[in-house]
Formats: structure tokens, sequence, C-alpha cells
């Protein structure tokens, strides 16, 4: 999902950046670019992707049997 983010400021950064938009300097495409570059890395380590490490007690004694 951050992943999916990320990709919607980078294309709208591209956009702002082709069409030569004159924006303020919160939403420049080289702050939206940056923080695109955040939610990669953030979607890269792992957050948000929906696994979970911890498995539930009674689907271990399941595979046991």
């Amino acid at each position: 999902m951050l992943a999916f983010v990320a990709a919607a400021l980078f294309g709208i950064a591209f956009i702002i950046r082709v069409t030569e938009t004159s924006t303020e300097v919160i939403f420049s495409p080289t702050s939206l670019m940056l923080v695109g570059l955040a939610f990669l890395a953030v979607h890269s380590a792992g957050v948000g992707s929906g696994w979970s490490t911890r498995r539930s007690s009674t689907r271990r004694s399941g595979s046991r049997r």
C-alpha cells in the first residue's frame, strides 16, 4: 500500500515538473520526490505489508498432529 502512495507522489511530482507549475515551497517536485522516497523506504522495510511474524498457537499444534 505504501508503494502505491509513493508512486502517486512520484506521478504528481512529475506532472508538476513537466508542466512547470508554480507551487508553494512545500509542494515542490523535490519535496514530493523526497516524501515518495520515504514512503518507498518504509515499504521496503516491511511496514504495512500485512505479513506477520507472530503465529497463533492453534496453527502450530494443528500442524504437528
